[in-house]
């Protein structure tokens, strides 16, 4: 899990990772079955809609001002 601005990727602070996994076990049971493990790494379970995921994440992520304007999350599966 990165995310990317003007071209260059960086991974995903596993704190913001946890802050969005934290906040959505609560409300949005779509996600419960994630879990932060560190920087630019979140285990996600198979029936976890990954274009959901990231929208959600990227939303998140805008609004507590972790990402930069004009960023973008992308999520990869390894």
């Amino acid at each position: 899990m990165e995310f990317e601005k003007d071209g260059v990727r960086q991974p995903c602070l596993v704190k913001w990772i946890d802050s969005f996994s934290m906040r959505n076990f609560t409300n949005a049971s779509v996600f419960d079955d994630t879990l932060p493990v560190s920087d630019g790494v979140m285990e996600i379970g198979a029936r976890v809609p990954l274009a959901e995921l990231r929208t959600a994440m990227q939303e998140w992520f805008a609004a507590k001002g972790y990402l930069p304007a004009r960023s973008a999350v992308i999520l990869s599966e390894h």
